[in-house]
């Protein structure tokens, strides 16, 4: 039988305890492991940074619901972004990456990797002809975000599949903003889809942790022994904590998205906002591609105003949307990227505009939302 998404997200790595019969998965708060004998651990259990049984239900679920046959969960998305990057390149090899990419990516590459001999390049990927020109002989990767973080841009993952394929490389996806639920890299000819599972994954803003998920089966096995060699994996109460916020993941996007189209409507009409990058409106340059390859358009919203001072002025005047770092939570979030979030970029081509304001949409009433937002920009 073929499970649809929300049921996967309920059951899958999730069968009820079989000594007990909760329908919870238990937290397995060990360290370690009793063995049966000598090289004979019981289920192959025997230390928990090598495995432990509610991260495995968590990266079974992963798994499912990306369409996967691997998924293996981390501390942080940095995390797995670092385990992936040392687990398939090499010093010498060379990455593709967007130019509007996450700050806290910018920095990884720009300042800890780069030490380690991998080189970069930050191109224009929703432009394929500009991909393909960014391309090097020993390009190993094509990091892509859809939609990106902060700028809301679009990249048709099916294309950039295609070119990384053609070149030898791998497409690896931050699939963040979007969640499981909106887009399926995998079934668009991704190798590699990446999660900050502090975000929409777990969803209430109280654990951090990241995963990567593979259809591979020799990838996947190499980025499970780098994944135990380099130990950044998340505790038990982590996984358990993540695994529950998956169990609502469907219908809690399906708020943010009704949320988040009434506050682009809103925002795109009013007086002081002079662009909302938004990809479920149709001016939106990548708007057809978004909505070839998502289920619906996203929680996120960007906009800009006439200038710096004026879009860090709105930043604190907000009183329902909570000032703050991160994303994908329940409540509303709103911050300023060239201070805040993306501060590390700051003097380099990923310099995000000064007068940007980017808005994590939560599910509270969108009424009061709206509202919030009309005393902000006053």
């Amino acid at each position: 039988m073929t499970y649809g998404f929300d049921t996967l997200a309920i059951h899958a790595g999730q069968e009820p305890d079989p000594r007990t019969g909760a329908v919870v998965p238990p937290i397995f708060q060990t360290s370690t492991y009793a063995q049966d004998a000598v090289g004979a651990p019981r289920l192959g259990y025997e230390y928990s940074r090598s495995g432990n049984p509610t991260r495995d239900a968590l990266q079974d679920c992963l798994a499912a619901l990306e369409g996967g046959r691997t998924g293996l969960a981390f501390a942080s998305g940095l995390a797995a972004e670092d385990t992936l990057l040392r687990a398939v390149c090499r010093p010498g090899d060379h990455v593709l990456i967007p130019d509007d990419a996450y700050g806290g990516t910018f920095r990884l590459f720009a300042k800890v990797a780069e030490r380690w001999g991998l080189t970069f390049t930050a191109a224009h990927l929703s432009d394929v002809d500009a991909a393909r020109d960014a391309i090097q002989e020993r390009t190993r990767i094509i990091w892509v975000e859809t939609p990106t973080n902060p700028l809301l841009g679009i990249v048709d993952i099916a294309a950039l599949s295609q070119l990384a394929h053609d070149n030898d490389a791998l497409l690896v996806v931050d699939n963040t903003f979007a969640s499981p639920y909106l887009q399926q890299p995998l079934a668009l000819g991704a190798d590699v889809v990446m999660h900050s599972t502090t975000k929409y994954v777990g969803g209430h803003s109280d654990v951090v942790g990241g995963a990567l998920i593979v259809n591979d089966d020799e990838l996947g096995e190499t980025l499970r022994y780098h994944q135990n060699a380099m130990g950044a994996i998340g505790g038990p109460f982590d996984a358990w904590l993540t695994l529950r916020g998956l169990r609502t993941l469907g219908v809690r996007m399906e708020r943010h998205c009704d949320n988040a189209e009434r506050i682009a409507e809103y925002l795109s009409r009013h007086a002081r906002v002079s662009s909302v990058l938004y990809p479920g409106l149709p001016e939106h340059p990548g708007h057809e591609t978004a909505a070839k390859q998502m289920r619906r358009f996203g929680g996120m919203v960007s906009f800009r105003l006439a200038d710096e001072e004026t879009a860090i002025a709105v930043c604190n005047r907000a009183r329902l949307f909570t000032l703050g770092e991160s994303l994908g939570g329940v409540e509303s979030l709103i911050e300023h990227p060239g201070r805040m979030t993306h501060a590390s970029a700051a003097g380099s081509a990923l310099e995000v505009p000064g007068e940007l304001v980017r808005l994590s949409v939560g599910i509270e009433t969108v009424d009061d939302l709206l509202a919030d937002l009309e005393q902000a920009l006053a």
